[in-house]
């Protein structure tokens, strides 16, 4: 089985929509050779809830009014740590980086072909890891500070 038109589109579209919002890290996989469920699976992260929904958001909006497209099950709202939306034929998730570190769905999903996205979705891998090294940095001086 491989992906199909639809599938890549709404990929594609979701990719952009968490790209344009500030996603981490954004990466597909063509998931239709070992799942019967679904043809593929999109991850992305952020560094707090609130980008985690507004991301969300963004994604639902876009692919309602460029594709048409409704999920039929959304998990996870309330704690925004960790955002699925189900397509039928694809399947968002958006995880807090906390998150995305700790369950490491990109394991899971090693052997299964990465996916061709949009080349602002390819420019957010690496972001979560700079980021974490900034927040670092950042409460390193705060203590430092501290001890003055």
């Amino acid at each position: 089985m491989t992906v199909t038109d639809r599938s890549h589109e709404l990929i594609n579209t979701a990719a952009q929509a968490a790209a344009d919002k500030l996603a981490h890290d954004i990466v597909a996989y063509d998931v239709s050779d070992v799942l019967s469920i679904t043809d593929a699976f999109l991850l992305a992260s952020a560094p707090n809830d609130r980008q985690v929904k507004a991301i969300v958001d963004e994604i639902e909006e876009r692919l309602s009014k460029e594709l048409g497209a409704k999920p039929v099950r959304r998990e996870g709202d309330r704690e925004a740590r960790w955002v699925l939306l189900d397509y039928v034929d694809i399947v968002v998730h958006v995880q807090h980086s906390e998150e995305r570190v700790f369950y490491a769905l990109e394991r899971l999903w090693k052997d299964c072909p990465e996916l061709d996205l949009p080349e602002e979705a390819k420019a957010t891998r690496g972001k979560a890891e700079e980021h974490a090294k900034l927040r670092a940095a950042e409460e390193a001086a705060e203590l430092d500070g501290d001890w003055r």
